[in-house]
């Protein structure tokens, strides 16, 4: 979301380019980027900043470009997650999401990035584990909890469970069959992570490996029992359920798409260009520059930015992370705001955070000329607190709010977390917690670079896409 804040494709191409070269470098010829999903719903607990935002036709030149610099630079890439995991509000980690929408509205919206992968070339794209009820209705059922399988990919009791669902995409003859003939698309198809609990709630692995490449996968991504997705197949085969056909028209693709990318004459990658060709200078000079092209003023009601403080000004850099990170998740913002003479005094605050630690936070802040709330409300795919603030952060920043103490808000994650506190008078949206991201933020409420990202989504009530107060460097 950060790239498409920018509102140039070219640096999603050179972010293609940049990754397929270091994935070359390190043996990996398939990547599983560019996430092709339009984050149409701001409760969605799995995509958020992943997507490059809500509209189609944004999201769709932004994929294009990141298609063709990386294949360009040699790898597949492969956009995912087929229909669209845009408009959920279930992470499929966790549960088996729903999208009850009509194949107008598909093809309207989340089908559009789709169109635009294929259209440029895409060497594969990956199906999501998403139900379509009025698309293919085929019902299905939970498996008994003695034979479903312990959760993987979320923590025990983590599991979002719904008696009745509606097939996954993954196994949809229904939903690959658009892909295929309606879109047209002949590439290798992979599954999104058998292991996921979208998938193993109502199928063993064996049974879900015989009814994806029966639905048309090729490629059958980190299952949860390698023997028994082997077994299953196997059986199927044998039994004539599937055919040795179907098998070798999955396998003759695989080979062909190996052959392209030249392992018959380099199978080995150089150990030694490792370290010439991954998080090199360019990396951190591309990471740099869209950084400073992302950071996205939306409010400043306060007119706090940019800031023009005495050096002495006592600032409280009130820190609220849902990650387990408080030992060093703001000392890139931090340190940074330190080398530019601007000391803070930094509190995190966490789910572990005690009510003493929060009266702590406000007791500094009391004491403090400006608040600055860093709110690292990021992704935890898996997890049930993902993209939210945890509550001891929250309770504290809501009381500064009502003080009326003047506050910064920014973002280094979730670009929605405004609608949480409407009344926070000044909000700025960094889209993730890089130390990229965490610099150029220091230098835009300093003055020192342009602000001129805008929103990739509107916050609903409040702001539209496309808002952005755009702030020149002082000079």
């Amino acid at each position: 979301m950060a790239i498409s804040a920018t509102g140039n494709p070219d640096f999603a191409r050179r972010a293609g380019d940049l990754t397929a070269r270091e994935a070359r470098a390190l043996g990996i010829q398939q990547i599983y980027a560019p996430v092709a999903d339009v984050n149409n719903n701001a409760a969605n607990p799995v995509i958020n900043v992943r997507s490059y935002g809500e509209d189609p036709a944004d999201v769709a030149r932004f994929v294009a470009a990141f298609i063709e610099g990386a294949q360009h630079a040699g790898v597949i890439a492969t956009a995912k997650h087929f229909p669209g995991h845009g408009d959920t509000a279930t992470d499929s980690h966790r549960g088996l999401p729903e999208i009850d929408v009509t194949r107008e509205r598909l093809n309207s919206v989340e089908l559009v990035p789709f169109r635009a992968a294929v259209n440029a070339g895409v060497g594969a794209v990956m199906d999501g584990h998403i139900g379509l009820p009025l698309i293919d209705p085929t019902a299905i059922t939970p498996l008994p909890r003695d034979v479903k399988l312990k959760p993987i990919e979320t923590e025990d009791g983590g599991e979002i469970v719904v008696e009745k669902g509606t097939m996954p995409t993954t196994l949809s003859p229904v939903m690959n069959g658009i892909l295929r003939r309606e879109l047209n698309f002949d590439g290798l198809i992979v599954t999104d992570a058998m292991s996921m609990s979208g998938l193993t709630l109502y199928f063993t692995q064996e049974e879900a490996s015989v009814r994806a490449i029966d639905a048309g996968a090729d490629l059958l991504l980190k299952p949860a029992d390698p023997d028994a997705a082997l077994r299953g197949v196997r059986a199927a085969v044998k039994s004539g359920r599937l055919s040795e056909k179907r098998i070798e028209e999955s396998a003759r693709k695989v080979l062909a798409a190996k052959y392209d990318l030249g392992l018959v004459q380099k199978r080995i990658t150089p150990l030694e260009e490792i370290d010439r060709a991954v998080a090199g200078k360019k990396a951190l000079e591309l990471s740099d520059e869209i950084a400073e092209h992302a950071i996205t003023l939306v409010r400043d009601g306060a007119k706090l930015l940019p800031l023009n403080l005495p050096p002495n000004t006592r600032i409280l850099n009130l820190a609220i992370t849902n990650g387990d990170d408080r030992s060093f998740i703001a000392q890139p913002f931090a340190g940074a705001m330190a080398r530019a003479g601007r000391k803070l005094d930094t509190i995190v605050l966490d789910d572990r955070s005690s009510e003493a630690e929060v009266n702590m936070a406000l007791e500094l802040a009391s004491r403090a000329n400006l608040v600055i709330a860093s709110m690292y409300g990021r992704v935890r795919t898996g997890q049930a607190r993902s993209v939210g603030l945890p509550q001891p952060g929250a309770r504290a920043l809501e009381t500064l709010i009502e003080r009326k103490t003047p506050v910064i808000g920014i973002s280094f994650g979730n670009p929605y977390v405004l609608l949480s506190f409407p009344k926070l008078q000044t909000y700025v949206v960094a889209y993730g917690d890089m130390p990229s991201l965490q610099e150029a933020t220091e230098r835009a409420l300093l003055g020192q670079i342009d602000i001129n990202g805008r929103l990739p989504i509107s916050l609903a009530g409040l702001y539209p896409r496309g808002t952005g107060i755009q702030l020149e460097a002082r000079h």
